[in-house]
Formats: C-alpha cells, structure tokens, sequence
C-alpha cells in the first residue's frame, strides 16, 4: 500500500497541524481502547504508530519523518505545558 495512491499533500498537512481533528474526520481505521487512548492523549504518536503499521514497507522515509515529527512535538508540547504551568484564571 502507498500512502500517495490513497492521500495527498492536504491530507498531509492536515494531520501535521489537526491531528485529531483529521483522524475523526478522516477514512483512517478507529476503534478499541488504544486507538482512543492515543487519540485523547498523544494524537502525533498515534498517527505515527498507523503510519508504520501501514506504511513501513512503501514509505519508510515518510514513516521515519512521522517519527521525528510526533517524538519532537510530543516532547516539546509537554516541555511547554510542564514549563508554563497550569493556571487558573
């Protein structure tokens, strides 16, 4: 399976900037009581654990760029999180 023979570049952006909201939206498989714990809690390894299942064979840069981008945002969501704190207004 190729992942430009099912999606383009919008799909692509989408899920870089809107990764929950593409992956509801979207044809991508759903369901059992992982998926929706990615979903709520770490949508970008979430995308990149679908895109290596799969994908890996096809594309493996594209899936080793899905790694790089959902480790370095995961890590640098929650560093900004972590860092600013939680506030009440």
């Amino acid at each position: 399976m190729n992942f430009w023979n099912d999606h383009g570049v919008i799909f692509l952006l989408c899920m870089f900037f809107f990764p929950r909201l593409t992956l509801l939206l979207s044809s991508i498989p759903f369901g059992g009581i992982f998926w929706w714990l990615g979903f709520v809690f770490a949508p970008r390894l979430l995308v990149a654990i679908l895109a290596t299942i799969a994908y890996w064979p096809t594309n493996t840069i594209l899936v080793v760029c899905t790694w790089i981008w959902a480790l370095s945002g995961e890590t640098a969501e929650k560093t900004f999180v972590s860092r600013r704190g939680f506030r009440r207004a």
